[in-house]
């Protein structure tokens, strides 16, 4: 399945809007094996800044992903040679702090729960949008680079990683281990909507079945803990899909 047409306008629209940062100078591998797919990305992306090399099949992505020259991986599941599953979990586990978006004309639920066990951050499902792409890999480098911080700061949310405090308006707010792992995690996608996926599989290792409720548990009680009269918690839900910590501008 190819980008769409709308997906190349939307790339020229919408993703100057995004912002630069450090980010944009990030040296990207795309594996992808449609042609028009990596003509496609690899415009946008080099656009906004971004250096691109590609690989057209699991063999080579294999090879390039494991040599130390990328900040990022864009990868297709469905690749000749070896399959992309294949490829992210030995990326998984040589450089597991490699930041890979999976790329998929796999829509069903289980699919996307297979990238994410096998160590992907991110998934888009295609026909995907240039500004979408853009953004979740600029999301993916700053949590990175964040990542060698010993604090974490969204508006007035301040987390110490050492010391697992976390205080708001400077006042300490008591939470619970997995409390606080989901809160790092929200914060670590500052402004992005994650879904309740992507949540169970970072913060609870899909330990649970997806069909549960309990990331809107944990989400209610972070909000009551964080929230004051007058001041509610910046966490909002975004319909059918999942939860925002702070702006998304």
């Amino acid at each position: 399945m190819r980008a769409t047409a709308e997906s190349r306008a939307d790339a020229g629209a919408d993703s100057r809007h995004q912002g630069g940062g450090a980010a944009d100078s990030a040296s990207v591998l795309l594996v992808e094996d449609e042609p028009g797919i990596v003509d496609f990305v690899r415009r946008g992306l080099e656009a906004e800044g971004f250096r691109v090399e590609a690989a057209r099949d699991g063999v080579e992505g294999h090879r390039l992903a494991l040599s130390g020259r990328f900040d990022a991986v864009v990868l297709d599941l469905m690749l000749p040679g070896k399959g992309g599953l294949e490829v992210l979990e030995a990326l998984q586990r040589a450089r597991p702090a490699m930041p890979v978006i999976v790329l998929t004309a796999l829509g069903e639920t289980e699919d996307r729960v297979h990238g994410l066990e096998a160590g992907a951050v991110d998934y888009l499902t295609k026909p995907f949008s240039m500004a979408e792409l853009v953004a979740r890999l600029r999301a993916q480098l700053r949590a990175l680079a964040h990542a060698s911080s010993s604090t974490l700061e969204v508006g007035d949310i301040e987390i110490d990683l050492l010391t697992r405090k976390v205080r708001r308006g400077g006042a300490e707010v008591a939470l619970s281990t997995t409390e606080f792992e989901l809160l790092v995690f929200l914060c670590r996608h500052e402004g992005e909507i994650v879904t309740r996926e992507q949540v169970l599989a970072s913060v609870w290792g899909y330990q649970h079945d997806p069909g549960t409720n309990v990331v809107d548990v944990y989400v209610g009680y972070l909000r009551r803990k964080l929230g004051r009269p007058d001041d509610p918690a910046p966490i909002t839900t975004v319909r059918s899909v999942g939860y925002r910590l702070g702006s998304s501008g």
